[in-house]
This record gives C-alpha cells, structure tokens and sequence, in this order.
C-alpha cells in the first residue's frame, strides 16, 4: 500500500524575501509539488531562492475544480505545498476549499508558519492586541461597505481589515461617517517594504496625509480600527484610589480592588486602567 504524503500550508513574505523562513525554504524545496496561486508571481520567488519544484496553478477561480485533483495526488504518496502570492494562505487567500477536502478525507495537513500582514499591522500598530477580529476585506458596493462598518461601531475589540489603494480613500471617508470622527485609525502600508509607512489618528488626519502625495495612495493596505472606548464615569475618589493602587500592584489587582470598595465592575476599571498606560 502506498504511503500518503502531506499537504504543507506555507507561508511566504509580504514584502522582504529575507523574512522566509528556513523550514519553508526546505518544504518548498523537498515537496513534490507546489500549488501557487499566481505561478509567475511565485516563480519569482522561488527563483530568487534557486527552488525547480513544479508548480500548479491554484486560485479562486479554479479551486473548487481542482483541489479533490491534489488531495488524490497526496493520497497517492505526493507531498504538495500551498503557497500564496504573499503571507499566509487562507488568510483572505485561496486555499479554503483543498485543506477542507483534505481534512476531510484524514489527509495530514501540516501549517509552516510565517508573515501575514494581519499580525505584522497590529504588531507595529499601537493599538490594544489582547482581542481583535480580523475581517477580511470590505464589501465592494458602497451601501455594502457602510453597512459592514457600522457593525464595529460599539465594538469592544480592535477591528482588522484589508483594503486596496482605489478604495481606501473612500473607505476612511465611510469610516468617519459610520463611526465618528474621532474614531482612532492605524493605516498600516506596504509592510516590510522599502516604503513602509504607518500612520495613526482620525480618518480626516489619514485622508489628508493620503491626499498630500498621490505615491502614498499606492501599495498593500492594512486599515485598523480602535476600540470604541466606552466613558466609565468614576467618583474622584475611585478614580484616586485606582492610581494609588496601581503605583504599588498589578493593573488587575488594583482594578479588582477598587470594584469591590466601590461597588463598580472590575472588568471595567482595569480596561480604563489599561487606557492610562497607553
């Protein structure tokens, strides 16, 4: 009986080639076969790192035709990787389709781990990490994209989402209307390339800073939305009692203090203690 192989999830560089890692480098060298999403984008890459592994062409548009083709492949005994044209696949990439068919039918399905633009934003973002919801991209109908927006406007949580250079101008502009003005953005671009660029504020500061140089409206975009920080209305002296504990205790044990002296919730105070720290 013939062994099975294994499907690799494989990820490669957003930008600077240097960030691949060893382990893909040798999967993408020792597989049988690499299914790519764009051959000749891909073909740059593994030309620059001197890999002939054969490649097969795996998109949106082919996939769902296509993917039982390489889970047989696997079970015949060949090992295939899956790469995107950068980052991480499945990461609002192709890919979802033959990993679902392959665990589906006990196929050994292995990620090597790497960059995605996701993680690498909110690493650099400056905005809270310990929750967040990616949300892939945008619709593209206006009224669509409105809408989807609106949802984060009470969201407790930091909100991630991908935008291309042609829309981001209105999308920040849709921003301000369905959050407000004052809502905190990080437009994170063209990371870890040479004209890597984040910049933070409101979405009037960010459309302006976009408008000031038409080269800043080119390139990969990350858009990061803050939470919507909620006022805790507290009496001076929780407020000063809050700060002295926390002078001599762990944020947590300080907050869960405070709660209890003043009758407030404790999950409250520590994320307003968490903003004074910011």
């Amino acid at each position: 009986m013939t062994e099975s192989g294994k499907l690799y999830i494989v990820a490669t560089p957003i930008g600077n080639l240097s960030d691949i890692t060893q382990r893909a480098l040798q999967i993408l060298q020792d597989v049988d076969v690499i299914a790519a999403e764009d051959t000749r984008h891909s073909g740059k890459l593994l030309s620059h790192f001197g890999i002939q592994t054969r490649m097969f062409a795996l998109h949106d548009h082919n996939e769902k035709q296509k993917a039982q083709v390489l889970v047989d492949e696997i079970k015949a005994g060949k090992s295939i990787a899956l790469i995107s044209d950068a980052g991480t696949p499945l990461i609002s990439d192709p890919g979802y389709n033959l990993v679902n068919i392959a665990r589906s039918q006990d196929v050994d399905v292995h990620p090597i781990p790497g960059p995605s633009a996701v993680i690498t934003a909110l690493s650099a973002a400056g905005l809270p990490t310990d929750k967040f919801l990616f949300a892939g991209f945008l619709p593209v109908k206006q009224q669509a994209r409105l809408g989807e927006l609106e949802k984060y406007k009470n969201a407790e949580f930091t909100t991630v989402f991908y935008e291309s250079p042609r829309r981001v101008l209105d999308t920040l502009q849709y921003i301000q209307q369905a959050l407000g003005e004052d809502r905190e953005v990080v437009l994170a671009k063209e990371l870890t390339k040479h004209f890597e660029s984040f910049v933070k504020g409101t979405p009037g500061h960010i459309i302006d800073w976009l408008k000031a140089d038409k080269d800043r409206q080119q390139g990969e975009m990350v858009v990061i939305l803050s939470p919507n920080k909620q006022d805790l209305a507290l009496s001076p002296e929780a407020e000063l009692l809050l700060k002295t504990l926390m002078t001599e205790l762990p944020t947590k044990k300080a907050a869960a203090i405070t709660a209890q002296i003043h009758g407030l919730k404790k999950n409250d105070l520590y994320k307003l203690a968490l903003t004074w720290q910011e």
